[in-house]
């Protein structure tokens, strides 16, 4: 598959033309990273818009301690990065493959103009922009005022959202590896106590494990989206 065909799979990329999608194939620069390899640190930031055309990249940062806390982690077809007009908040964050990579980069210069030249595209982007905002802010709010519980819960279903959902019985398997230490740094918590709080939910019957596999009651999901649409 050439380099157009994969980003038309871009969601972000819906709304060009056949057209538009070669003439930004002419701004994209493709570099395959292995897993656990850094694409970027917050001492070798430097402008410009990324595009995840295949595998999945952990953001993250560091307290004074050393200690890591995962502000996202990103998929195929989502965007990072930072420009004079548009950031996604990156410029202070470790970002690190989690598997093997495809990632594309925009030529500055040439991709604002296309943007001035698109403004359907510029307003797609901007609603991302707008997303992910929201993401951090309800994130933030989350990690402030709930109990572990709840952090731990509230980052199963972000996760869940993000990566979807496998039907069992009664149950929905999050498509997403997730080790307990992994949990921890989405919440900002040791392993050893994000350990006990994920027994607690499977004893009240809210979720499931297994190896690297967490399940999530059909119930839970259906409270959270009832809230949602209030």
């Amino acid at each position: 598959m050439d380099k157009i065909q994969y980003l038309s799979q871009f969601n972000l990329l819906d709304s060009l033309s056949m057209e538009d999608l070669i003439e930004m194939d002419q701004l994209t620069s493709i570099t395959i990273i292995p897993k656990n390899m850094f694409i970027q640190t917050p001492e070798t930031f430097s402008q410009g818009l990324y595009f995840i055309k295949k595998g999945k990249v952990r953001l993250y940062k560091l307290n004074a301690k050393g200690k890591q806390f995962t502000s996202d982690i990103l998929n195929e077809g989502n965007v990072f990065g930072e420009m004079d007009f548009i950031s996604f908040g990156t410029r202070d964050n470790y970002i690190e493959t989690i598997e093997d990579s495809h990632i594309c980069l925009m030529n500055k210069e040439r991709f604002e103009d296309f943007l001035i030249q698109r403004p359907r595209f510029m307003m797609t982007l901007l609603k991302v922009l707008s997303d992910r905002i929201i993401g951090i802010s309800q994130l933030t709010q989350n990690l402030a005022l709930g109990n572990l519980h709840d952090k731990v819960l509230y980052a199963l279903l972000k996760l869940s959202d993000q990566f979807g959902l496998t039907s069992t019985t009664n149950f929905y398997r999050i498509d997403f590896p997730l080790s307990h230490q992994e949990i921890a740094n989405l919440v900002g918590a040791t392993r050893e106590a994000v350990t006990g709080a994920l027994h607690e939910l499977v004893k009240k019957n809210v979720i499931k494990m297994g190896f690297k596999t967490i399940y999530i009651s059909q119930e839970k999901l259906w409270e959270r989206n009832m809230t949602n649409e209030l």
